[in-house]
């Protein structure tokens, strides 16, 4: 049976949805963290070792994003002694902060560049299964063929392809033809990601699959996808609650209201109709008031997967 993975999200997919996701919905077979910086100073912060910290009962597998092969080795040694066996390098993150400094996306600007950092990093990782998360370049689909070329030269364990370019970041239509492509020249390990939303999408039926925002815009897609059941409206009630009680408890009231924000922003999705809800959720100054708001999607609007 194909695998199926849940795409690291920064500020969403955390360490407490990952927990609520899995019980509520069933889980996925991998779930990548969002990305963590290791950096000269040798440590990780303190919401990055939280992230690390509380996966018991899952498999997850801890995202780098680094243009250094020391500061990679270095955190994938220290994950290694919590455990883990898998490091996932984020070659794929579009973000200008993020590209400015070489790093994410901006790996891919010099296949050269790229292929010294994967030199270090499997030169002195062998016993540590290292997985990367890529676009297929920076500006154009040209750039793929150089990039693979170099990926090939790895003992990569699972390459995950989101067939964009750094500067699409998440506009237009992914180039599924490209990842097709990819997989019928190469024997490389691939992964499918990008605009997975449908139970019924082909990617389904590859090998493996990364589903990212559709999984937050439908949090039993991955069920479905196996012929599960949809989302209940109580199913979704209680991950909603679990997550809005999680969040106050482990961040306190402001910043779990804002993690309620970015929810939302996926989870109206859900809820025709919803669109003016989610104006008045991002109004909201704190969870007394967003509170009330919540059970009226609850209470009133009709699911998509139900009309």
């Amino acid at each position: 049976m194909y695998k199926q993975y849940a795409a690291p999200m920064e500020g969403l997919t955390t360490w407490l949805w990952r927990r609520v996701h899995r019980e509520v919905f069933g889980g996925a077979d991998k779930y990548f963290t969002p990305f963590l910086s290791p950096n000269a100073n040798l440590s990780f912060q303190k919401k990055e070792l939280r992230e690390v910290e509380n996966n018991a009962g899952l498999t997850v597998v801890p995202q780098l994003l680094t243009a250094r092969a020391e500061h990679f080795i270095w955190a994938a040694r220290t994950l290694s002694d919590m455990g883990y066996r898998e490091i996932n390098l984020n070659a794929g993150c579009p973000a200008g902060t993020v590209t400015a400094k070489h790093k994410g996306a901006g790996l891919l600007r010099s296949p050269a560049e790229l292929d010294r950092l994967l030199d270090g990093i499997f030169g002195a990782l062998s016993d540590l299964r290292i997985s990367v998360k890529t676009r297929i370049g920076c500006h154009a689909d040209g750039e793929w063929d150089a990039l693979v070329e170099v990926y090939r030269r790895y003992p990569i364990y699972e390459l995950i392809v989101h067939p964009r370019v750094q500067k699409d970041f998440y506009g237009g239509v992914a180039r599924r033809e490209v990842f097709t492509r990819t997989a019928e020249k190469t024997a490389l390990p691939l992964v499918y990601n990008g605009d997975v939303t449908a139970p019924d999408d082909p990617a389904f039926l590859g090998g493996a699959v990364m589903v990212g925002r559709g999984l937050l815009s439908d949090p039993a897609l991955l069920r479905r996808s196996r012929g599960g059941a949809a989302a209940s409206r109580e199913e979704l009630h209680r991950y909603h609650d679990a997550l809005a009680q999680g969040y106050a408890a482990a961040l306190g009231d402001e910043a779990a209201l804002h993690r309620m924000w970015e929810l939302w922003a996926y989870l109206i999705d859900a809820f025709p109709g919803g669109a003016p809800y989610l104006k008045r959720i991002r109004k909201c100054r704190s969870l007394t008031e967003y509170r009330p708001l919540a059970e009226t999607i609850w209470n009133s609007l009709p699911l998509r997967w139900e009309r």
